[in-house]
């Protein structure tokens, strides 16, 4: 994964950066929703000959939308791993204003993956935006417009707010041809999601009142409210063990103390 960082004076400068591997059973989503990712990512690259030969265009897009802590970023790290042999490419703080020059480096590394994070700080509708705001959306557009069909590059957005996004890239081919919602995790999800953060803890609890107690919660909320009851639990006793008591108190502790910020932030319970 590399990005560019402009300079005053010279070319852009080069970063290389190192993601940690992220295993399958950490991307916690509904049924059928990752392999819809991996479909239209994995399953591109290990058909792309084939594809190429049959006359299908490699060129996609996908877009992850969903409320903050649901797990988008999580999951593009996910495909970056599943695809150690593709390059990608961040887009993000000062290299949005290198979007031609990133781009044309993917398509020199083809292939290739170019990652937006929070594109809607940089696509929402033109009447709302400034103009140097503007200018960063005009060239992304007209980058993804200029890519030939057999250009084997993947763009993968993601947003909190899809209908904040310009029209013409959330819903033209070509430009983004697979929407794919990231939600807050169902009962089942959340169920996951507690065993999954609980690892390294005794976690002696009531799990189906946890589980009905963070309806509306997000992923990130339920990561933190196991990481706080296990401080509790620590302040308590030598053992980890984590039980309803320590949850209560982290929960309160998140929801009550930290205020409808803290909550917003963490993606808290909508009750």
């Amino acid at each position: 994964m590399i990005s560019l960082e402009g300079r005053q004076f010279g070319p852009p400068k080069v970063r290389f950066h190192e993601l940690p591997g992220i295993e399958r059973d950490r991307i916690v989503l509904p049924d059928g929703v990752l392999e819809r990712v991996e479909r239209h990512t994995v399953g591109f690259s290990r058909h792309a000959e084939r594809l190429r030969a049959a006359g299908r265009h490699l060129r996609r897009g996908l877009l992850f939308h969903g409320p903050p802590g649901t797990g988008k970023t999580l999951t593009a790290m996910y495909v970056v791993a599943c695809m150690p042999e593709r390059t990608t490419l961040l887009l993000t703080g000062p290299a949005l204003g290198l979007v031609e020059q990133s781009v044309k480096l993917a398509r020199m590394l083809e292939p290739s993956l170019v990652v937006l994070e929070d594109v809607d700080l940089v696509a929402e509708e033109r009447t709302e935006q400034s103009t140097g705001t503007n200018a960063v959306l005009f060239e992304l557009l007209n980058q993804m417009d200029g890519l030939a069909d057999d250009a084997d590059v993947i763009f993968l957005l993601t947003t909190n707010r899809p209908d904040l996004l310009e029209p013409a890239l959330a819903s033209r081919p070509g430009r983004i041809d697979q929407a794919i919602e990231i939600p807050l995790p169902d009962a089942a999800c959340r169920r996951r999601l507690l065993e999954l953060y609980a690892q390294g803890l005794t976690l002696d609890a009531d799990l189906d009142r946890l589980v009905e107690r963070t309806q509306g919660a997000s992923g990130a909320f339920i990561r933190e409210l196991l990481r706080k009851a296990a401080l509790f639990a620590a302040d308590e006793s030598e053992e980890l063990v984590v039980r309803d008591q320590q949850l209560d108190e982290a929960l309160h502790d998140l929801v009550v103390e930290g205020g409808k910020l803290t909550e917003s932030l963490l993606g808290g319970p909508s009750a």
